[in-house]
């Protein structure tokens, strides 16, 4: 007589739950980083989606570690909008994170002065273009992540894209070409910025 299978309740399986991705768990400075900028970032959200801005910084962090960059460089991905968008300044940085993290974001946050928006970009973009190469691959992602939430803006209200901000990002690609050349992350910013361009959804 043969044995009939057992079955285990799928509430008996343990499961396993992680508060952030699990690429994260083998980068140590990335995960104390992490923890940092969801506090700060706590009830800011994404204008593109309304998800909450913390999955911003994970997913640029997450294009980062894709391509082969150490845990400092992915921590920095991670809190490269807390200068910005927060009350946090460069001295905490570098307390918490060293001074190569603190460098690096603050060389992709928007250096001093005033002026409209298309003054202030074009300020940030010389200030990346003359660090270093990880800043400039730190910048490169973001503006990888900031075109997709453009895309999921598109979808939601067709024909809704910022001008100024495509050509900010145009001239953001156009800069990584002469900073990093044929880097993996500004040929990606090149195809997000042209299926924008080339295959909008339909209205």
């Amino acid at each position: 007589m043969n044995a009939q299978p057992t079955f285990t309740p799928c509430a008996a399986i343990p499961v396993r739950v992680r508060r952030f991705p699990s690429f994260v768990e083998e980068l140590p400075v990335t995960r104390t980083a992490l923890e940092f900028a969801a506090a700060q970032h706590a009830g800011q959200v994404r204008d593109a989606d309304q998800a909450p801005f913390i999955l911003h910084p994970l997913e640029v962090a997450q294009l980062l570690r894709g391509r082969g960059y150490p845990d400092t460089v992915v921590a920095a991905g991670v809190l490269h909008d807390v200068i910005e968008d927060t009350d946090v300044e460069y001295g905490e940085l570098e307390r918490r994170f060293g001074a190569h993290v603190a460098a690096l974001v603050c060389a992709v946050s928007e250096p001093p002065g005033g002026g409209g928006y298309a003054e202030r970009k074009a300020r940030l973009r010389e200030s990346v273009a003359s660090g270093s190469a990880d800043a400039a691959a730190v910048y490169a992602a973001d503006k990888v992540a900031k075109a997709r939430e453009l895309r999921l803006a598109l979808v939601r209200e067709p024909r809704a894209l910022d001008q100024d901000k495509l050509d900010h990002y145009w001239a953001s690609l156009e800069m990584l070409e002469h900073r990093l050349g044929h880097h993996a992350l500004v040929r990606q910013l090149r195809f997000e910025l042209e299926a924008l361009a080339l295959l909008p959804p339909e209205a």
